[in-house]
């Protein structure tokens, strides 16, 4: 019976010691993407994905130069407040590429409205990571990517990341 015990209890050692709250997603394997950021670059898996920085000024006085040099622009967590200002509302709508928001859990409504604050904006899902926002036209397209079991790590971020430059490369066909 000890002998049974024992064997069950090793079992279940090595089945919790195999859950995770990581996931294993394979890389982004698609086109090599040019990214223009507003902010720290991120930390990706990914070596045919280069990053630039750009500012926001840039981004408002360059929106068409933008749009040709980078496949989609990047504006991370800690330019989130001024680049919800009313002043860059219309260049979100005017870019050709994708402008996704980094860590921002309000969604794309506080930067392409010009009367809604980030600071005032609602927190549109607590499990949201990125958002994405692209006007095409008369349409527009937006993206949400959540981390993986809403766990804040390292490879969850990093997988974030992948399912984005995804939509990157699904976008720019």
């Amino acid at each position: 019976m000890n002998k049974l015990f024992l064997f069950f209890l090793v079992i279940m050692i090595i089945l919790t010691g195999c859950s995770s709250e990581e996931t294993d997603s394979p890389i982004y394997s698609g086109k090599n993407l040019d990214i223009g950021v507003v902010g720290k670059n991120p930390n990706v898996r990914e070596d045919n994905v280069k990053f630039k920085s750009i500012t926001l000024d840039e981004l408002e006085t360059n929106t068409e130069k933008i749009s040709t040099e980078f496949d989609a622009v990047f504006i991370m967590k800690e330019h989130l407040s001024q680049a919800a200002e009313s002043k860059y509302a219309n260049v979100y709508k005017i870019l050709s590429i994708p402008t996704f928001f980094i860590e921002s859990s309000k969604g794309y409504l506080p930067f392409v409205y010009e009367d809604i604050t980030y600071e005032n904006a609602p927190e549109i899902n607590s499990q949201t990571y990125a958002s994405g926002y692209l006007h095409d036209g008369e349409i527009y397209k937006s993206w949400d990517y959540g981390l993986y079991n809403d766990t804040f790590n390292e490879t969850n971020i990093k997988d974030v990341y992948t399912r984005i430059f995804t939509t990157i490369d699904t976008v720019g066909k």
